[in-house]
């Protein structure tokens, strides 16, 4: 294995136990806050699920990934600066690349798992909800 790559990796294991590992639990936890925040948002509108849309809508991608990074930037952001603080802090050395890889695990990855199956939950929610509450009315005004 190249040399750089299995730095890369060490590295990144070393992180789970070094200083600042409460980031690993926060920062994905606030991917995921904005993740549902946007999900929900998302069925609201009737939009398709995020992640899904990404590579069926070519006519809006861009549209959609803006969107996206309007709800995770900061996030990824933070967690690039975070890393780069650690870095500094652990191995008084700052590797970009590590950062970026640790911001997109952190920050990107949780966003993209969320955001559509949130978005599905909520849409098969109001659904089942709308299609009760037909019935319920069908029942009453019957029995009038």
């Amino acid at each position: 294995m190249n040399p750089i790559w299995t730095r890369v990796g060490t590295q990144l294991v070393a992180r789970v136990s070094g200083p600042m590992k409460f980031r690993l639990l926060l920062q994905p936890a606030m991917a995921s806050f904005f993740a549902i925040r946007a999900g929900l948002a998302d069925a609201k509108a009737g939009k398709p699920p995020y992640f899904w849309s990404l590579f069926t809508a070519h006519a809006h991608r861009v549209d959609i990934i803006k969107d996206g990074w309007k709800s995770v930037g900061k996030i990824f952001v933070l967690a690039a600066v975070l890393d780069v603080v650690y870095q500094i802090i652990e191995l008084r050395f700052v590797y970009v690349g590590e950062a970026l890889i640790v911001a997109f695990l952190l920050a990107i990855v949780p966003y993209l798992i969320l955001r559509g199956p949130i978005n599905r939950l909520a849409r098969s929610g109001s659904s089942v909800a709308n299609v009760a509450s037909k019935q319920l009315s069908t029942v009453r005004s019957k029995s009038r």
